[in-house]
């Protein structure tokens, strides 16, 4: 029997196998320029790698987030583009974050024409908590405005000002809920308006270490 696999160890082998995969020249990724390709493979032999010591839930479809037991999803993204996609759920996640926390490895891809290998030099390896994941600019105006003294007119007017994909009635739901609980927790990603988001990690790379809950793995 393996032993489970816990956040703090996830987040202890990320760091080593980002490690060890920045030395490993890879036939299989010589000239290969699609993102979503070097991050199926990346991920799928860091599950690999896991699976090898511990156990854990796989990931399906239907759970839609790669180690759902830890509540954690895997991205792995290029330093020239920082961003990925991920499931939409409710226009809510903007506000009040994904859900669930993000494992970030972020890498600088390189050829070699001699060997015919390419290296994946892994740049960033860093951990979103939860409570994080919420867009940057939609929860530091609404926090700005809720110390203002904001209504709830006032949080529907900047929820519209601000595009969030919601109706009038979910609109006012949201701001009734924000005067009841208080102000969402400081989010740092950049979440486009879609029906599939697109996270940008520039501000996460860039606070990794500094922020609670913004941890710099390697």
């Amino acid at each position: 029997m393996l032993p489970s696999l816990t956040i703090d160890l996830l987040l202890d082998h990320a760091a080593k196998f980002a490690k060890l995969e920045s030395a490993h020249p890879e036939p299989a990724l010589y000239g290969v320029t699609d993102g979503k390709a070097v991050g199926t493979y990346f991920e799928a032999k860091f599950r690999m790698y896991l699976s090898q010591k511990y156990d854990f839930v796989v990931s399906n479809a239907a759970k839609g987030i790669d180690f759902p037991d830890l509540q954690i999803d895997v991205k792995t993204t290029s330093i020239t583009q920082p961003q990925s996609s991920c499931p939409y759920k409710s226009a809510r996640q903007k506000i009040f974050g994904l859900g669930y926390s993000l494992l970030v490895f972020v890498y600088e891809k390189t050829d070699d024409a001699q060997t015919q290998t390419g290296i994946l030099n892994i740049q960033h390896t860093i951990f979103v908590d939860a409570t994080r994941t919420a867009d940057y600019q939609m929860t530091l105006g609404l926090r700005q405005i809720l110390a203002n003294g904001a209504d709830e007119a006032d949080i529907v007017a900047f929820l519209n000002d601000r595009f969030l994909l919601v109706d009038d009635i979910e609109a006012h739901n949201i701001a009734a809920d924000l005067l009841i609980q208080g102000p969402p927790v400081q989010g740092y990603l950049t979440i486009s308006n879609a029906l599939q988001w697109r996270l940008q990690y520039g501000r996460v790379i860039r606070e990794a270490g500094a922020i609670e809950g913004i941890s710099r793995l390697l």
